[in-house]
């Protein structure tokens, strides 16, 4: 299933968020058995782990488990529980005893590395799966199940900006009127619809407000992102929007609110000092808060492939890592060589401090889900340094890529995640075959041909995932991070470290003011590729099969690849064909994919019919943010109106029909009064959509009528016409609710 973490379907989420170093590739990790001396000739034991060993399995095998969890129809019973601990027992079990069974002779040391290897699997993907619903039951609260108008009163822990460009805020210890606390969403998110971001109160503040309520929405057709998710994780059991000023009840008070207060005065002061929208980029770079940054801003930079640098990533965070410690280690062997500063081992000093900017950048930024993941990789790696160990190798990125799994599993779905161990991944094959060619290449050259490298692979890495989640594809984004990256790692972050330290003291005006011109050239940039003839392509949705296989396939090629491999069969070259199918089954379903004929709003106030020219839509209003996503997962780049313009649908305004195949109609029934007129064009073999609940049919005929109630019941609808009639998909049968089950 796709989901992707705080960001809306319309969101851009970057490619890539690592800097190449110079660091050999990791050699094979042979498996630690060891026969016995030999009481009769036993072959040679084969290499089984591939070429990073054996713990580089050990996400891939959680993520399995992860992935299998996210697709059960209902959670798993105290039964199914229990019997999951036994197979995960089962695996160590397996795992422990099969060198022991091997030095008796009883089985060939090849079987022993394939059970010892099988069960630990097994192990691993149990544990994945308990991983989820661990963490699903930590985070469930209510829910709100219908809609609620009224006084809302909250502590205000959040501030941003929705897809709309309105401000938006978090509210948590939630009071709603005549609602227990049982039955009281944790948190809830409403949108500002008139209120601007400068007179809000500070976060912490308790705030009380009249607003419209409703629960968090579910995918705008089957397979589409489903936002629910998201709201679950991250504890929002309630979304709406207010149209009266907000009242203060009490202001902000204690230690613990220290954080975001000291946030938001950071992020106003840099918006202040800067001016326009340079100032509000800097303010989201340095504290990611993004609420001062506008949604032509945002747009332009999707359009150029650019949005990950307004969202705190691994980029940031290993910018700001790379910064202080290759100033640090600079500065310090500058001090050694003069003979005023003792003798230390400076590359394990610099990587320390380092590590704590990376935490105080995590404090300071708020600590969001994708903050936290690139501080992860980060810490990582700098931790690999202090323990004398390679700082960049796939060991490392397993590692990292296991702590976000077990602290966060629902961190699988997210693109952030994704793209950025593709990345990471991409830039570490590559480096073997850059260190061979680099020496060969002019000193003035390394730079620019190692910033093109860089940037051409994380973008072929990430593109593919990028297109499955947006539906679109920056055919420029290249061209845009060449000319913007730099600007980030030579002006903006090195400015935001000077300025955080001179800030204090008063002086850091010149700071901010370079950092200016930075946001300000890459805001250029943007404007500039954005505007190129086709700078984006849209992408039709492919099945929800097709990541995962991408995905699992890849990870096999990598993990698998080894020239000995190709030498002739063995369990290695198998795990390489088998990616091979893998990838060849997911282009495959991605470039036979076949859109519904007709998709249905879970209001029932919007249907698309696709068409030859396109997905024409029964009406020119209504449904606005099912009908964006509709036209985004069918690769149409065109706008409602002209969606709504195209032939197909005929009728006055209110009444609105279309043949369909094998004889049947469409009728979509609107207005006052529909839920009446929809019964009387009730007929045999038409589908009647209706905004009013329809009573008793009188057209002398049944029909299949999809009215707000049975909407209710199902979600978005999608139907393709077969000879047997109408075949419907519905969002109730095809995604997960969130807390289902026991």
């Amino acid at each position: 299933m796709t989901a992707p973490a705080g960001t809306t379907p319309s969101g851009q989420v970057p490619a890539a968020a690592a800097v190449p170093v110079p660091v050999a590739l990791p050699g094979f990790a042979p498996s630690r058995l060891r026969a016995p001396r030999p009481r009769s000739a036993a072959p040679a034991r084969p290499a089984a782990a591939g070429r990073a060993g054996l713990f580089a399995w050990v996400p891939v095998c959680l993520s399995a488990g992860i992935a299998l969890w996210f697709v059960l129809p209902a959670q798993p019973t105290m039964g199914q529980w229990l019997l999951l601990a036994v197979i995960s027992c089962a695996g160590l079990a397996i795992s422990y005893a099969a060198p022991r069974i091997a030095q008796g002779g009883r089985i060939s040391w090849g079987a022993a590395d394939a059970l010892r290897m099988g069960g630990l699997a097994l192990a691993l993907i149990a544990a994945g799966i308990g991983l989820a619903g661990w963490r699903s039951a930590s985070v469930a609260a209510p829910v709100l199940e219908w809609r609620y108008y009224g006084p809302v009163e909250g502590r205000l822990v959040g501030i941003d900006r929705s897809a709309r460009d309105r401000i938006r805020l978090t509210l948590d210890d939630v009071v709603l009127r005549d609602l227990p606390p049982d039955r009281t969403p944790g948190r809830v998110r409403l949108s500002l619809m008139d209120q601007a971001a400068e007179d809000l109160p500070e976060p912490g503040a308790r705030v009380m407000l009249t607003g419209h309520l409703g629960p968090p929405p579910g995918p705008a057709s089957p397979g589409s992102f489903d936002f629910r998710w998201h709201a679950w994780f991250e504890g929002l059991g309630a979304v709406g929007y207010v149209r009266t000023p907000l009242m203060t009840v009490e202001p902000a008070r204690g230690v613990w609110q220290l954080m975001p207060r000291v946030r938001m005065a950071i992020s106003a002061a840099i918006r202040q000092r800067i001016g326009g929208q340079e100032g509000a980029v800097a303010a989201a770079l340095m504290t990611g808060d993004r609420s001062g940054v506008e949604e032509a801003t945002n747009e332009v930079m999707r359009a150029a492939n650019l949005y990950h640098i307004i969202s705190i990533s691994g980029l940031h965070m290993s910018l700001l890592a790379g910064f202080v410690y290759t100033a640090l280690r600079l500065s310090a062997a500058g001090m050694q060589g003069l003979g005023i500063a003792p003798a230390l081992q400076i590359h394990k000093f610099a990587a320390l401090v380092a590590l704590l900017a990376a935490a105080g950048y995590l404090w300071l930024s708020g600590g969001g889900v994708a903050t936290e993941r690139a501080f992860v990789m980060v810490a990582v790696m700098l931790g690999a340094i202090l323990a004398d160990r390679r700082a960049i190798s796939l060991r490392s990125v397993a590692l990292a890529a296991t702590i976000i799994l077990v602290y966060s599993p629902e961190a699988l779905t997210s693109p952030g995640f994704q793209m950025s161990f593709a990345a990471t991944v991409a830039l570490i094959l590559v480096h073997g075959p850059w260190s061979r060619i680099s020496p060969h290449l002019p000193p003035w050259l390394r730079p620019l041909a190692i910033l093109l490298l860089s940037s051409l692979v994380a973008a072929l890495a990430t593109a593919p995932i990028a297109a499955v989640h947006f539906n679109r594809m920056a055919q420029y984004g290249l061209l845009a991070n060449l000319l913007a990256v730099p600007a980030m790692g030579l002006l903006v972050m090195p400015a935001g470290v000077i300025g955080a330290l001179l800030a204090p003291v008063g002086l850091a005006g010149p700071a901010l003011w370079v950092m200016g011109l930075g946001t300000g050239w890459m805001l250029r940039v943007a404007e500039f590729v954005a505007g190129l003839d086709g700078a984006t392509t849209a992408i039709p949705l492919p099945p929800a099969a097709v990541l995962p296989l991408m995905g699992f396939g890849a990870v096999l090629m990598v993990l698998c690849w080894r020239r000995s491999a190709m030498r002739g069969p063995t369990p290695l070259t198998a795990g390489i064909a088998a990616g091979l199918a893998m990838l060849a089954a997911a282009s495959a379903l991605w470039l036979t994919v076949e859109r519904p004929l007709l998709l249905i709003a879970s209001e029932g106030d919007a249907v698309g019919l696709m068409t030859p020219e396109g997905r024409a839509l029964s009406k020119a209003k209504g449904g606005a943010f099912s009908v964006r996503t509709w036209l985004l997962e069918d690769g149409d780049g065109a706008s409602q109106s002209a969606a709504a313009a195209r032939p197909g649908w005929s009728g006055d305004r209110r009444d609105r029909r279309a043949d369909l195949p094998y004889g049947w109609q469409i009728w979509h029934v609107t207005g006052k009064g529909a839920g009446l007129r929809a019964a009387r064009v009730c007929r045999a073999r038409r589908i009647v959509v209706a905004t009013e609940p329809v009573i008793s049919p009188s057209g002398g005929g049944t029909c299949l009528i999809l009215d707000p109630p049975k909407l209710r019941r199902t979600g978005a609808i999608a139907i393709d016409m077969t000879a047997f009639g109408p075949q419907l998909r519905t969002v109730a049968d095809t995604h997960p609710t969130p807390g289902r089950g026991p």
